[in-house]
């Protein structure tokens, strides 16, 4: 064979090899920015962050489904592997998503980007609930504490996890993860623009909500709920709070009957009209409550680890803020 012929087989080899390869890793340009979401709160709020990005640039995925409680959830092998496979994977932090620490730390590991709300945020100390002896309630039927309880308790004590309470607190969350997410955008000035637009609703969202509670007097701003969640809503709109059933971070810890009995004569000596239960968790403990006061004290729920169902008004953040904010006036007001 000649070296024309030769050299015509080469090429010809290259090319055919060239187009198996091309066959067998597709080219990625193109495809959106996969962004996974560890709770249905914070998927509201990257989504309405990106804006009319999502969907050709960016998609969006949450990790919880609507009604869970964020302190026990325990990914899927499927949901893990999302997580894992995500061009960033956005997290609430300080322990909040405590049955995904593993998952968020083998996703770093593997080079995933993730990016953490609550490092940009000024996040609140634990309260003095979380230190609480819980001794006294050892043996009380169903309130056993483990090891792993405890260990929780002392991971929230370094923190206040609730930081959506707030919605300054995310306005300066989504000032952050814009940048991130402009490193990810072929179109940085767009996230931005994005983001921007967002950050003046959470501006507005934060004076509607400190419109409506103005038909509540400043003595009667007392709140008593079902776990200590409002610490950032107290501190932004004035109230205080009261106490709660379980007086912990984590709906995983519990009370004992000392606890409610002293809590219940706080409600009787300030004479509250209401105290506030959650979706995401059963009202037995806050109904006991009430009928430990004795009075005519009202029960009334309110969104704090999750959003609503569609339709609910609180399906999304903003609307699960309002919705609080409602309740709250109209329970106190």
């Amino acid at each position: 064979m000649g070296t024309a012929g030769v050299a015509a087989l080469v090429v010809s080899a290259a090319a055919c090899g060239s187009e198996d390869a091309s066959e067998a890793e597709p080219d990625p340009a193109g495809e959106p920015v996969s962004v996974v979401v560890t709770t249905s709160i914070l998927g509201d709020i990257v989504t309405e962050s990106l804006g009319d990005l999502v969907g050709e640039e960016f998609t969006v995925e949450t990790i919880m489904p609507i009604g869970v409680s964020p302190h026990g959830f325990d990914a899927s092998a499927e949901q893990a592997e999302a997580m894992e496979q995500a061009d960033l994977l956005v997290t609430n932090g300080v322990n909040l998503e405590e049955g995904l620490t593993g998952v968020i730390e083998s996703a770093e590991e593997s080079g995933t980007e993730v990016f953490t709300f609550a490092d940009h945020v000024e996040v609140l100390p634990g309260s003095g609930g979380d230190d609480h002896d819980h001794d006294e309630a050892e043996g009380e039927e169903g309130h056993d504490h483990d090891e792993a309880e405890d260990d929780h308790d002392h991971d929230h004590s370094a923190g206040d996890p609730h930081i959506w309470m707030d919605p300054t607190q995310m306005a300066a969350g989504v000032e952050a993860l814009a940048e991130e997410l402009a490193e990810l955008s072929d179109d940085p000035d767009a996230v931005h623009a994005e983001a921007d637009d967002y950050i003046v609703e959470l501006t507005t969202l934060d004076e509607d909500i400190a419109t409506t509670l103005e038909v509540v007097p400043a003595e009667d701003r007392l709140l008593v709920t079902n776990h200590q969640a409002f610490g950032y809503f107290v501190n932004r709109y004035d109230f205080e709070m009261l106490g709660a059933a379980i007086p912990s971070l984590t709906t995983d810890a519990a009370a004992s009957a000392a606890e409610l009995e002293e809590l219940a004569a706080l409600i009787r000596e300030h004479d509250l009209p209401a105290i506030f239960s959650e979706t995401i968790e059963s009202d037995e403990l806050v109904d006991a409550l009430a009928e430990e006061v004795g009075s005519d004290v009202q029960v009334v729920q309110l969104y704090t680890g999750s959003l609503g169902e569609p339709g609910s008004g609180a399906d999304t953040y903003a609307g699960m803020m309002t919705t609080n904010a409602q309740r709250i006036a109209d329970a106190l007001g």
